[in-house]
């Protein structure tokens, strides 16, 4: 059985997927520490002005000591929620498929969340299960810096920074492609909005 172990992201993007959706066994690591300019806590869409940051505001740390993820608060004096709903909305309502999957992310939006690894953690399986995604889950106990060569690490993939202009994107339709040409990489949420059923299929092409 293949088995690799992921940081959660904030959905997470094309990238991600097109990694994870080759693994029948996933461990989501609860233990590393919480890192800012990461996909934990953003995601990129494709607004009218071309590529788009939703970021989820954190509560910061009065310890020097540094957090670990699963401890990371959600700053909810900020009406983020209502904020990001409202630019996919703007983003995304003339998709094909925005209206077809809009009542699955609407209770996501409306929910109070405190813990940023709760709310990731139900991001994560709205998507497995829209994208059919059968996949075993488990977490992980405690931290470990490497794993043996049974269990693939693609924690690295939760950096903004990762490097990915060695992959072959294949392009979709993208609904501001007329303005900004087609923008690789994006959250997993522009390839469902725009390609709908066919989403799996394409990560797997």
């Amino acid at each position: 059985m293949l088995e690799a172990v992921i940081s959660l992201p904030y959905f997470g993007s094309f990238h991600f997927f097109k990694e994870l959706i080759n693994y029948e066994k996933i461990c989501i690591e609860k233990f590393e520490n919480f890192q800012k300019q990461t996909y934990r806590n953003r995601q990129y869409i494709y607004g009218a002005n071309g590529k788009l940051m939703l970021n989820i505001p954190v509560k910061h740390s009065k310890s020097s000591v540094r957090r670990k993820y699963a401890d990371c608060q959600i700053e909810n004096s900020f009406k983020w929620q209502e904020l990001h709903f409202k630019s996919l909305e703007t983003a995304y309502r003339t998709s094909p498929y925005f209206e077809y999957y809009e009542d699955d992310f609407i209770p996501l939006y409306k929910k109070h969340y405190e813990s940023l690894f709760d709310f990731n953690l139900d991001c994560f399986n709205t998507i497995l299960e829209l994208l059919h995604i059968d996949v075993e889950i488990s977490f992980s106990e405690r931290y470990k810096e490497n794993y043996d060569d049974n269990l693939r690490d693609l924690r690295p993939l939760i950096s903004a920074k990762t490097n990915n202009h060695e992959l072959a994107f294949k392009p979709y339709h993208q609904v501001f492609e007329s303005k900004h040409g087609f923008i690789e990489n994006l959250s997993i949420l522009d390839a469902l909005f725009n390609l709908g059923p066919e989403t799996t299929s394409f990560l797997k092409s």
